[in-house]
């Protein structure tokens, strides 16, 4: 006989949980490490795959009935309402001239983001746009560009909400085709106008440029989290790609701090940058962490994770290194997922999981401390309900003790790329597939 669940009533409306990303629910989720092995595995068949993760709304109206629902986007752009009860689609939405990519390298890779209000949910595509959909009949109130060259620069990163409006950013496609620049893009979620834009190459022009108007190539804000929202200030925290830097108006391999209103406020590169560079080793292969007003982190395709002063990035002025410490990733490879940090009474934690390992500092006297690792590779960590939820790329959905980093069971699923789980209500649920593989069929796991 299966165990019931108490499931509590709450949204996890983006990708991180939080408009800083932390990855990290505090509340009770009805899943406890006594039950979560009672869970049972149910697999929705999509029309594409889902290389992100879904969002959840619990108790919304939907064609005049009242559902919990999840809420996926596929690398083609087809965005999904499913049932989070029995997985029945709700409704879908399939962008104009679809047939126009599916199946090629024209792809998105963003998590979808839900307005506080709950009415409405907002998308990426292939074609280089973000729409406005109704939560309740998946009909769309606008289309709004947020690259100029669609076929060359990819929306890759979680759009973001914050202070009504929506934060997209932009980078190039893999193999790195020219022309395309990073760029971040401000939204009114009411009407679909371009507030703000920030690019990363050409940074003293302020409109959304095309590519090859700009002499300088590449700088992609393509990390998992996009573009982070710091607590209390808007402020937003953006990581880039390879590209040329100058500390002027080209940011290649750069941490930036943006003003609300997406002007430069802080600053920080590698020494190395050129090298960087040169080696096609993204320090922006993932965004920033926000672990306090004072810190973040920043991980990188070099294997490491740089802790940073927020003060020592003040300003427009360059800043080149003085990094106040460098950790090895988990397994010494390349970071490509977002790490999550954990709130845990007084005590603050960092766990990233790589190719090929999972690792937790403990964050002390300023410091990364590591309190355990283990050799088990992973996507983007997820903190729920008190365990720590890491899915592993060849299949498998691990659960841990945070603190001790003991495992307490392994769900059952098929492999993937970049998908990271969500868990809420008394439910999971998972994304399988590769954007890679650009098939036009995928799997969505939920496991109550």
């Amino acid at each position: 006989m299966q165990k019931t669940i108490a499931a509590s009533a709450q949204d996890w409306t983006r990708f991180g949980w939080d408009a800083r990303r932390s990855n990290d629910d505090p509340r009770s989720t009805g899943i406890t490490a006594a039950n979560v092995g009672s869970l049972t595995r149910q697999q929705v068949h999509l029309p594409g795959t889902v290389d992100s993760s879904p969002i959840y709304l619990h108790g919304v109206s939907v064609h005049g009935a009242t559902h919990d629902a999840f809420f996926v986007t596929t690398t083609y752009g087809i965005t999904l309402a499913i049932d989070a009860e029995n997985g029945n689609i709700l409704w879908r939405w399939t962008p104009p001239h679809y047939s126009d990519w599916a199946g090629s390298a024209q792809i998105t890779t963003a998590t979808p983001v839900a307005d506080p209000g709950r009415k409405w949910i907002y998308a990426a595509s292939p074609d280089g746009r973000i729409q406005k959909l109704s939560v309740a009949t998946g009909h769309v109130a606008w289309r709004r560009f947020v690259t100029n060259a669609p076929r060359s620069e990819k929306i890759a990163g979680s759009l973001n909400f914050d202070r009504g409006h929506v934060i997209a950013t932009t980078g190039g496609y893999i193999g790195d085709a020219p022309p395309y620049q990073g760029h971040v893009v401000v939204v009114a979620a009411r009407n679909g106008r371009v507030l703000h834009v920030w690019n990363s190459l050409c940074s003293n022009r302020h409109g959304l440029l095309f590519p090859t108007t700009c002499p300088a190539n590449g700088s992609a804000i393509w990390g998992r989290a996009g573009a982070v929202v710091v607590p209390g200030s808007g402020k937003l925290l953006v990581a880039t790609g390879n590209a040329a830097w100058n500390g002027r108006t080209n940011w290649g391999d750069a941490v930036l701090v943006l003003s609300a209103k997406a002007r430069l406020a802080g600053n920080y590169t590698p020494r190395n940058t050129q090298q960087l560079n040169v080696q096609d080793i993204d320090l922006g292969s993932t965004s920033p962490v926000y672990l306090t007003s004072k810190l973040i982190a920043q991980g990188g395709k070099d294997g490491k994770i740089r802790l940073l002063s927020m003060r020592r990035l003040r300003g427009t002025r360059p800043h080149k290194g003085r990094e106040l410490q460098v950790v090895s990733t988990p397994s010494g490879t390349d970071l490509f997922t977002a790490p999550a940090v954990w709130r845990s009474g007084k005590r603050i934690w960092l766990i990233a999981a790589d190719g090929g390992g999972t690792q937790a500092w403990s964050l002390r006297g300023g410091r990364l401390h590591s309190v355990w690792r283990n050799g088990n590779g992973g996507t983007s960590p997820v903190l729920a309900g008190g365990l720590l939820w890491v899915y592993n790329l060849g299949g498998g959905l691990r659960v841990y003790e945070p603190a001790s980093g003991k495992l307490v069971t392994t769900l059952s699923s098929g492999g993937g790329h970049w998908n990271s789980p969500i868990v809420t209500d008394g439910r999971v649920a998972l994304p399988e597939g590769d954007a890679n593989d650009h098939a036009t069929s995928g799997v969505l796991d939920i496991w109550r």
